[in-house]
């Protein structure tokens, strides 16, 4: 990859890990349980349960992405950064921008 587009995808990859941080923060503050004391009715209780569990799987979904994105910063300067995992072919500079954390390319992502 290019000093320049290798510059401006540390630059978007540093973005994306700081956006993933905030997501990571703001899911941790949604999991925490409702209190018994606090009466909100038997629907309403089920309905916080049930949201409380999809946000619990965006804060997993959070954190694994945040761990693949720090690992790709630490590999940026390796001769394997950008190549496909499956077929060790370049991964498109574009498919790294709007995904930063692919590790393959687009016919073997499928």
């Amino acid at each position: 990859m290019e000093e320049n587009k290798k510059e401006n995808f540390l630059f978007i990859l540093s973005e994306e890990i700081k956006k993933t941080q905030n997501k990571i923060s703001t899911y941790s503050e949604l999991c925490k349980p409702i209190a018994p004391e606090n009466s909100i009715g038997r629907i309403s209780r089920m309905d916080a349960i049930n949201n409380k569990s999809v946000v619990e799987a965006a804060l997993r979904e959070s954190k694994r992405k945040l761990i693949d994105l720090s690992t790709i910063k630490k590999k940026i300067n390796s001769k394997n950064f950008g190549m496909c995992v499956s077929c060790n072919i370049e991964i498109p500079y574009g498919r790294l921008i709007i995904r930063p954390n692919s590790k393959r390319c687009v016919n073997c992502a499928t």
